[in-house]
């Protein structure tokens, strides 16, 4: 094995930007237009450098996050960049704040940065290094747009692309709005093609049962996050009254809140997100709890860092192909027929364009 396995945290270098989308995300809670998102190259003294991006989600908190991930650079200078050992320490330093919103995104992005230059150090693919292969990932098409006609356009550039699997947002009006699209876009993929739809928070709990008891007709794959993301009672009362899939978990901060949601038989599927999970080590945590219980796990957008971390989860399912950071990167990642092919290069495959980023920044 190549490389310098025994690394040292020589500094942070963190830079923002705010991306414009070629085409905006339509949720039920709003549009957004632009991804802005926090690059991070994590250094170490043998030159070995670790990169994980997180998303910011709204422009007001891109240069918070930035400055919040500067000021981290201090107390992990000269430490080992051992994951568990980072961990710690910043868990430590977070105790009385709260290992959650910035703070929890910023302890993750350190860590996919070290666990990134740990297998750059091995000469590595992330998912060798955890224990896997590089394989294919089965992957869905999650649609940026709401209205039926537009979900249904881009939903048939997805299929004739490869996908066999489309996720739609609704919840943005009534139910007769969500049907329309529904079935829009079910009408443009055929009988053959998963849809999955996705509330995105937005309903009353004895809304979203009413909603969910007609949805029960319409042949989804899965329906997720119908109301608040911590409502585990309220979703596990939609889930009792649904006989389609409940999905559930890309807003929880960190393992325990997963538990806390298995605890409560509030979803039937779970769906991890690397940035709130708490990084690769988070996620790893969170796929022994999957499996313990024996729920499907999914993945929510950062699809670089996702496909390797399916590759090792035992119950592992569906990656969410939603691209937000493509654009910037030397080599995005590639979809092939539906599935997303995790890089055999070392570390998750992340290397920056420096030539789109200057063109983002100087706009």
């Amino acid at each position: 094995m190549d490389g310098h396995p025994n690394l040292t945290i020589q500094g942070i270098r963190v830079r923002g930007i705010n991306l414009a989308l070629r085409r905006p995300v339509e949720t039920a809670s709003g549009v957004m237009s632009t991804a802005p998102l926090i690059l991070i190259d994590l250094l170490t003294e043998q030159g070995i450098v670790g990169r994980s991006y997180l998303r910011g989600y709204t422009p007001v908190a891109l240069q918070p996050l930035v400055q919040l991930l500067i000021n981290l650079e201090e107390l992990i200078k000269g430490d080992a960049a051992s994951p568990v050992g980072v961990e710690h320490k910043l868990n430590r330093h977070f105790r009385l704040l709260g290992p959650q919103g910035l703070t929890g995104a910023a302890m993750a992005g350190v860590d996919m940065a070290l666990w990134d230059a740990r297998a750059r150090a091995c000469g590595l693919p992330l998912v060798t290094l955890l224990g896997g292969v590089p394989k294919l990932v089965p992957a869905y098409a999650s649609l940026r747009t709401m209205g039926s006609k537009a979900a249904a356009a881009e939903a048939e550039e997805a299929v004739a692309a490869g996908f066999s699997a489309i996720k739609v947002k609704i919840g943005g009006g009534d139910l007769a709005a969500d049907l329309k699209a529904i079935r829009a876009v079910r009408g443009a993929v055929g009988a053959d093609v998963k849809v999955m739809v996705d509330y995105n928070q937005s309903l009353a709990v004895a809304d979203a049962i009413d909603r969910v008891r007609v949805l029960d007709d319409e042949g989804l794959y899965w329906i997720e996050e119908p109301t608040r993301a911590d409502d585990y009672d309220g979703h596990a009362r939609i889930a009792l009254a649904a006989k389609t899939a409940i999905q559930l978990g890309e807003n929880w901060w960190g393992p325990h809140e997963m538990a806390k949601s298995i605890s409560a038989r509030a979803s039937d599927h779970v769906m991890l997100d690397v940035m709130k999970i708490g990084g690769v080590t988070g996620w790893l945590r969170a796929s022994a709890l999957a499996q313990t219980s024996a729920l499907l796990a999914s993945s929510h957008t950062f699809p670089e860092f996702s496909a390797h971390l399916l590759g090792v989860t035992p119950t592992g399912h569906w990656l969410e192909y939603l691209d937000h950071a493509g654009p910037i990167l030397r080599e995005p990642i590639e979809i092939k027929s539906g599935y997303a092919a995790i890089p055999e290069r070392p570390g998750s495959g992340l290397d920056w364009d420096e030539d789109a980023i200057r063109r983002v920044t100087s706009q």
